[in-house]
């Protein structure tokens, strides 16, 4: 009787969990540095949208999704938010979007870390 036991993938190779978390990490390097290294930023957005269909149906593709809400979301805040500082408002809720930014970052990257999906539930 043979069982069949699921392949092993080398340790080399660039798995879906190490993925989601080199995207993380690339966000979150591009946030801290303020926007000095907001190519990190960039190149993770653009992996997520490279490498999406092939996180479908796994674990991961939530994750996908949150990164690439969180993107689009805080981007809209931000330029939102510079366009108030006229009115001298923008400055407050810049930073809370920046607050918003990190938080979900944070916390997608912690259910990454254990193995759960993340949820918008507060």
């Amino acid at each position: 009787m043979s069982q069949a036991f699921p392949q092993q993938e080398p340790d080399n190779c660039l798995t879906l969990r190490r993925l989601t978390h080199l995207i993380y990490g690339l966000f979150a390097l591009g946030l801290i540095s303020a926007g000095f290294f907001g190519v990190a930023t960039i190149a993770a957005i653009v992996l997520a949208y490279l490498k999406r269909s092939e996180a479908a149906g796994t674990l991961y593709a939530p994750h996908f999704d949150w990164v690439l809400k969180t993107f689009w979301w805080g981007l809209l805040w931000f330029a939102l938010s510079a366009l108030g500082t006229f009115i001298f408002i923008g400055w407050i809720t810049g930073l809370i979007a920046l607050v918003w930014v990190v938080y979900r970052i944070a916390k997608g990257w912690l259910a990454l870390f254990a193995g759960n999906t993340p949820n918008a539930d507060f």
